[in-house]
């Protein structure tokens, strides 16, 4: 009689009788559930769901604290009330404080929740959510963004011609944005820096008008540049 683990990823043993076989589990086997060329990986995935857990909750977290507690989310001992027309109502409980505001049929929201003890004022929360998203919503309709628009010129650029790049670059400037000037010399051009310079210079006298000098013509390798801001 011979026994032999006929697979030995499985823990089973086959009895072999005169070449009959008979299943046999043992009493004392555990058998592995998972092939061992995949061991190597558990780390890195249970890694994986950590950070993702983690990232989910601190998601939920902003999303908490971004809202402000209202009503029955306020529970705590002792809170500063303020009331619906501005009228401090001094410390009080927070039951008390949401009796007097469903009174009023108003909403008592927490206002500055690291105030010892905190601030809560009576208010209609859903008005108030309505000014904020107005307010913010005006404020990026009045903000500008400030773009570089880069205009060409050249060392031999005639007078016509900077006149027709001037004309552009004004169009750039009267929007607010600024201007950044570059000649690009060429060959043996780069010997003659100096007028690029004077180039330069004589770009900001055209549009001294409605541009100052940001920063001055410099020459930086084979190029030069300058930056224009509008006046206003």
């Amino acid at each position: 009689m011979k026994t032999f683990d006929k697979n030995p990823r499985l823990c089973y043993n086959y009895i072999v009788i005169k070449q009959k076989c008979r299943f046999s589990p043992p009493n004392n086997c555990v058998c592995r559930s998972v092939n061992k060329k995949f061991q190597p990986y558990y780390g890195v995935f249970l890694c994986g769901i950590f950070v993702c857990a983690t990232l989910f909750i601190c998601s939920q977290e902003d999303t908490v604290i971004k809202e402000l507690q209202t009503n029955t989310q306020i529970r705590d001992r002792e809170i500063r009330l303020i009331g619906a027309d501005g009228q401090q109502l001094g410390i009080v409980s927070a039951y008390e404080a949401q009796r007097i505001a469903d009174d009023d049929g108003l909403d008592l929201v927490k206002i500055s929740p690291n105030s010892v003890p905190p601030v809560c004022k009576i208010m209609d929360y859903s008005k108030y959510k309505y000014e904020q998203n107005k307010k913010e919503k005006e404020m990026k309709r009045n903000q500008k963004t400030i773009e570089i628009k880069e205009v060409w010129l050249s060392m031999t650029i005639d007078i016509g011609d900077l006149n027709t790049k001037a004309n552009i670059a004004r169009k750039f400037l009267k929007d607010g944005n600024k201007v950044k000037a570059t000649i690009r010399m060429r060959g043996r051009q780069q010997a003659y820096s100096n007028q690029g310079i004077e180039v330069m210079k004589k770009f900001a006298e055209i549009l001294a008008d409605v541009a100052k000098i940001d920063k001055q013509p410099v020459a930086e390798g084979r190029n030069i540049s300058m930056f224009l801001a509008p006046l206003n």
